[in-house]
């Protein structure tokens, strides 16, 4: 296994870690600080492990499959943990509504269907810039959700800082990345039409 597929195995990992710290029973200290750090290490992976194959010409079928899956199991594992998160604590100053989430999952999940017929008809289907842009709105929301749920637990000199941008910068996140998620699902389900019009 070449060094960019085990950074994207190593994902899988620390996306179990990161769902571990957050929902872990007995008190864990600076447990939203320390989720923060996870998935920031995680999302780091996801840019590595790329420009690792695409310099090295390391690409293989593994990594177009598995990439975008270790993503897509990043990403909605942290919007579904939120969905709890907002429940468990209504007076959070930002709240992840659970459509976001249904839309945001919905369309992984329409995605990650579609590179399994594609793959049953041996066509590997890889990432198109419009689901790296997704991507990327994705993370930068969920880090903001992260700092949203973390910065009671820093210094206050460090706290005001994020104090009064944050929460508003985070709706707009979220707004944005269901936005984009949506429209690129779109965009890719109707460029790879003849994989599943063919079998209606």
């Amino acid at each position: 296994m070449n060094l960019p597929n085990k950074l994207t195995v190593s994902r899988f990992a620390l996306t179990v870690i990161f769902l571990w710290v957050l929902f872990w029973p007995t008190h864990i200290p600076l447990r939203n600080t320390l989720a923060l750090a996870l998935f920031s290490v995680a999302s780091f992976t996801d840019f590595l492990d790329g420009k690792i194959a695409r310099s090295r010409g390391l690409i293989t079928n593994f990594g177009k499959l598995m990439d975008p899956l270790a993503d897509k199991i990043l990403t909605c594992s942290a919007f579904i943990a939120f969905v709890e998160s907002t429940h468990l604590h209504p007076g959070a100053p930002v709240r992840l509504a659970a459509w976001m989430v249904v839309i945001i999952v919905a369309r992984e999940l329409a995605i990650t269907g579609l590179r399994l017929l594609a793959a049953s008809k041996n066509v590997v289907l890889a990432a198109e810039r419009y689901g790296k842009h997704k991507t990327i709105s994705q993370i930068v929301a969920i880090i903001a959700l992260l700092i949203v749920d973390a910065y009671n637990e820093w210094p206050v000199a460090l706290k005001n800082i994020f104090v009064p941008w944050v929460p508003m910068f985070t709706e707009i996140a979220l707004w944005v990345t269901v936005m984009l998620t949506a429209s690129s699902g779109i965009i890719y389900l109707w460029r790879n039409r003849a994989l599943y019009l063919d079998d209606m």
